[in-house]
């Protein structure tokens, strides 16, 4: 049986994680905050062909490890900022905030769950869990806004495809800014 994962040692970048993906439909380089490098790959696609892949983007590979370097050294050696928010005042804000929004916009959402994140402002899974940062609440306004807002819209398209981007901006106004804007603040929305 041919392995599912392994890890190679690239020059000038370190270890990278070659993953057998059966969604993928390309061979996809992504860097994540104190994750590292991982390479997702097709099932009909070699390891051979995405270590090929690797190399030619190696360049790329170390722009961005060095800009995910600096972040992740930002992130270590900033305060949590956890002390100075009220958690339950902080949950109540968030949890009134979305079902305001989804009412208002005609969404249903199942579950939510409010978590310390490190790297995302929010996700929504395939069942249509809400999980959003509790760090929310320390965003201005339109911006939490826009992260639940973004979660309800998963709610309809679970993905970032055309639809999902012209959905949102319904609901958000310029949905790509904003979430730049948010990017520049440290963290993504799922």
């Amino acid at each position: 049986m041919k392995p599912n994962s392994y890890v190679i040692e690239v020059d000038g970048i370190g270890h990278v994680t070659l993953e057998r993906s059966l969604r993928a439909r390309r061979v996809i380089i992504s860097i994540r905050p104190f994750k590292g490098v991982r390479v997702a790959v097709p099932r009909r696609e070699s390891f051979k062909n995405a270590e090929g892949f690797v190399l030619l983007k190696a360049g790329w590979i170390k722009k961005n490890l060095e800009r995910m370097k600096q972040y992740e050294k930002q992130r270590e050696t900033a305060p949590d900022n956890l002390d100075d928010i009220n958690i339950v005042a902080a949950k109540e804000t968030i949890t009134s905030r979305l079902k305001q929004l989804a009412e208002r916009h005609g969404f249903r959402y199942n579950k939510l769950t409010l978590r310390r994140q490190r790297t995302v402002w929010g996700s929504c899974s395939p069942r249509n869990n809400i999980s959003l940062n509790i760090k929310l609440v320390k965003l201005p306004e339109e911006m939490m806004d826009y992260v639940i807002l973004h979660e309800l819209v998963h709610t309809r398209e679970h993905n970032h495809g055309k639809k999902f981007w012209a959905e949102l901006d319904k609901y958000a106004g310029n949905a790509r800014a904003t979430a730049k804007r948010l990017r520049a603040r440290g963290l993504g929305v799922g």
